[in-house]
């Protein structure tokens, strides 16, 4: 079993060996069901799955013509109507037509395409229906204070250089720095935000989970090592990577650590470690 990540390099022939397996330029559903390995691995190094093909010195399997506003609107517009709910860009990449990246592309962050629709779809009677089950817009009120953000990036900053402000308070919980990723508020500050943030991005670390247990290790999963082949990983979450040694838990027990921070260099070689904060980090470059 492979105890690290794969790196760029892998990535590439990764490709080509789909690619030659197929006898035709992968597209990133065949290249994920044959190689085994998640959409992040391939975000991690490349800005799109495109960059990545033609990285691997491969011609990206694309239309001949450019994609107009209209086809992806409309059948984004087909999406909500079959689920009667705005799709997640999760869902969209799922069921729709085309990849969630080209929509950022033409219409910027994925949060803004229901108002693009509707900018689409007023005039059109045909689309009333859909347009009946997005949101109202509504203007954004103006911060108190210039320096207030709605950027998650920022209040950390901000945070990191006014340092603690205020004394903390003993009859409440404290919350991590501002992330904001898929219904997360706060970065964990426990080994349960850890089990929790796991849970929202198993599948796009290529991770399919059978059974979580209170005994060590904590976790059961099994991710693909071939086409059709799958096989069982044994996980232990922790907070830091150090807390696994400070809880004394057996190296031989244990194929993966999955962590908010990897702090522990003298981790055995064999014991792979997932550093979430930098898997959020990889994937909100495309999230809305």
């Amino acid at each position: 079993m492979s105890t690290s990540s794969p790196n760029r390099d892998d990535i590439l022939k990764a490709i080509q060996l789909c690619a030659h397996e197929l006898a035709h330029s992968p597209s990133r559903s065949e290249f994920l069901a044959h190689s085994g390995l998640g959409e992040y691995h391939v975000l991690k190094y490349f800005e799109s799955w495109t960059d990545a093909v033609l990285a691997a010195g491969l011609r990206p399997d694309l239309t001949n013509r450019r994609l107009s506003k209209e086809d992806l609107l409309e059948d984004w517009g087909n999406i909500v109507r079959a689920k009667r709910q705005i799709p997640t860009r999760s869902q969209y990449r799922r069921e729709g037509k085309y990849s969630p990246g080209v929509f950022e592309k033409r219409f910027g962050p994925w949060s803004s395409i229901p108002a693009k629709f509707v900018d689409f779809a007023n005039s059109n009677s045909e689309w009333a229906d859909v347009v009946a089950l997005l949101p109202v817009p509504k203007p954004k009120p103006k911060p108190e204070r210039e320096y207030l953000s709605n950027e998650s990036a920022e209040i950390s900053t901000l945070v990191s250089q006014t340092q603690q402000r205020y004394s903390k308070l003993a009859d409440r919980p404290t919350y991590g720095n501002p992330i904001d990723f898929r219904g997360l508020r706060h970065e964990p500050v426990n080994e349960n935000g850890v089990v929790f943030l796991f849970g929202i991005v198993a599948r796009e670390l290529g991770y399919s989970v059978e059974a979580v247990q209170a005994g060590f290790p904590d976790c059961e999963a099994k991710r693909q090592v071939g086409v059709g082949r799958w096989q069982r990983v044994r996980i232990e979450f922790e907070f830091e990577s150090r807390n696994f040694r400070d809880h004394g838990h057996s190296p031989d027990g244990c194929d993966i650590i999955v962590c908010w921070r990897h702090n522990w260099p003298e981790c055995p070689n064999h014991i792979e470690v997932v550093e979430l904060w930098n898997v959020i980090e990889t994937l909100a470059k495309s999230e809305a």
